[in-house]
């Protein structure tokens, strides 16, 4: 049996990719790396436990020692582990660079030593930064715009050096702004979802006609499996759909599923340095025979009813200014 090591396990794609990869995959076994932070939840993946084929470890992606301990059994590697939330790391940057500069680099020297010869490092389209016409390939300039997609853009470039430096076979995958099951509540899909639930308005940055382009988290995770099953070493893949989609419209397309109307909508002030639009070209991903097959509608149906179902999950989770607005 095969053995796949994964960092970030217990966060929103880790744990929706974890799920789709055992099902699939039946003669690998998944090691999951995640230190348990604040978005990083055990229960994504509690089920999984009673499965011989997966198993947790708690731990730090910037422990050597960890990391060294954790990797050295792996055949493959996929880096997940992050912190994400833009409005967090203009608040706080050092956790972002810590974790994801410094992560980068200990999972980097760590997979040099055990030799690993297939190795996905997870980064987002917001390394591009705002996108006035078109869409970004992933030969583009990186134009970083926030401490968080700073940080990201910087792992990016280490991976790249160690690609050019190290003959590193490491990959690279940019995927957009993903939505679905078990998404922490401070990103704008659940916090909505959850507002909308608990009787309270839904916070609209600005004019709410920044475009972002929205991906369902479970094809995401194929476009991640197809990647490295067909990937070829050392190149970068853009995950996504292709269809930019204003605030506004996503906004109202929820309070549409939901039967609401728009007063609930409360508009706030912009988030600084907001990027206003991101688009990303996907030909690359397509060349590998990868297409989605949830419709954005369909997608938000899909998660709406999994947040109405399962209060028990996201109700305790919000309880700081980021999650509670």
């Amino acid at each position: 049996m095969k053995h796949l090591l994964v960092t970030g396990g217990c966060g929103f794609i880790g744990s929706n990719f974890i799920r789709r990869f055992l099902k699939t995959h039946g003669d690998w076994k998944i090691f999951n790396l995640d230190k348990l932070s604040y978005s990083g939840n055990r229960e994504n993946t509690r089920a999984l436990e009673s499965d011989e084929r997966y198993e947790f470890i708690l731990g730090d992606v910037c422990d050597a020692s960890a990391v060294q301990q954790a990797m050295k059994n792996a055949d493959a590697v996929i880096h997940f582990a992050a912190e994400t939330h833009v409005d967090r790391s203009i608040e706080c940057a050092s956790e972002f660079l810590h974790t994801n500069v410094l992560g980068t680099q200990v999972m980097l020297d760590a997979a040099i030593r055990c030799r690993i010869r297939r190795y996905i490092h997870i980064s987002t389209d917001e390394v591009y930064g705002s996108i006035a016409q078109g869409a970004a390939k992933e030969d583009a300039v990186l134009k970083p715009n926030s401490p968080y997609s700073a940080s990201k853009a910087a792992a990016d470039l280490l991976v790249r050096a160690y690609r050019k430096t190290h003959g590193f076979p490491g990959m690279i995958v940019r995927s957009s702004n993903n939505f679905g099951p078990y998404q922490f509540p401070e990103k704008v899909i659940p916090l909505f979802i959850t507002n909308l639930i608990e009787g309270k308005k839904v916070p609209l940055y600005g004019s709410g006609l920044n475009e972002r382009d929205w991906i369902f988290v479970e094809d995401n995770c194929r476009a991640i499996e197809t990647v490295f099953e067909r990937g070829e070493e050392g190149k970068t893949y853009n995950i996504g759909v292709g269809r930019p989609t204003s605030n506004l419209t996503l906004t109202r397309t929820i309070l549409q599923l939901m039967k609401k109307d728009e007063s609930m909508i409360q508009p706030v002030e912009d988030r600084r340095g907001h990027d206003f639009r991101y688009s990303i070209d996907t030909s690359s991903l397509e060349s590998l025979g990868f297409r989605p097959e949830w419709e954005f509608e369909k997608g938000l149906k899909h998660t709406i009813q999994w947040y109405e179902k399962h209060p028990d999950w996201w109700s305790p989770l919000k309880k700081d200014k980021f999650t509670v607005k």
